[in-house]
């Protein structure tokens, strides 16, 4: 079967990630990439790097300092590492996301005693491998849907994700991107509502 480079990715396209793993894809500047948690409380890795410049990366904590927000409203811009916008959220239904918490890992599977369990980390990986792309490396991610509060004296906590079945958010690309995305594998804690579930991808070209 033909493998798809960057630079042969399909004007739109649309795909299902399984529970527990990832996919990497491109989106043109202009384009529109719609995430939807396809049965509820299902978070979502979310990685992206310019597309001819892999240096240049989505910067978490770059984008709050913009927004001026733990979790950014409709009209943000998602920032780089340069402090270039990369992505405009314009649409989202849920309204709670993470931008603080790192990506699972095997050390974080190893502090619960689990080892050889999939991890985000090891989704992004696998997932650039299988189109034959490479990063310098990755990154902090956007943590779509996840539900991470902050009380009174600075503490975060992870709760399960309040997004319900068919929740989405939508962004505008402002720049050529390659993006990553993980329906995170962690089933030993409320990350995922204690259950892994399924993902819904889409780049599109009009906002509908």
């Amino acid at each position: 079967m033909l493998k798809l480079t960057a630079y042969d990715e399909p004007t739109e396209s649309a795909r299902a990630i399984r529970g527990g793993h990832g996919v990497a894809f491109v989106v043109r500047c202009g384009q529109f990439l719609t995430v939807t948690d396809v049965e509820g409380q299902q978070v979502a890795d979310f990685f992206a790097w310019r597309l001819h410049d892999r240096t240049e990366f989505m910067s978490p904590h770059n984008t709050r300092l913009l927004a001026g927000a733990l979790v950014p409203p409709v009209g943000s811009r998602f920032v780089s590492n340069r402090r270039r916008p990369m992505l405009v959220l314009v649409h989202d239904t849920v309204g709670v996301h993470d931008l603080l918490m790192a990506s699972c890992d095997p050390a974080r599977y190893a502090s619960f005693g689990v080892a050889e369990h999939r991890s985000c980390v090891g989704n992004a990986e696998e997932a650039l491998r299988e189109r034959g792309m490479t990063v310098p490396r990755l990154y902090d991610p956007v943590n779509l849907f996840m539900n991470v509060p902050v009380d009174a004296e600075g503490r975060l906590s992870i709760q399960a994700p309040v997004s319900k079945a068919g929740d989405h958010v939508t962004f505008r690309a402002t720049t050529d991107v390659l993006a990553v995305i993980s329906a995170c594998p962690m089933d030993l804690n409320l990350c995922n509502g204690g259950r892994v579930t399924d993902l819904h991808v889409r780049v599109h070209n009009e906002f509908v």
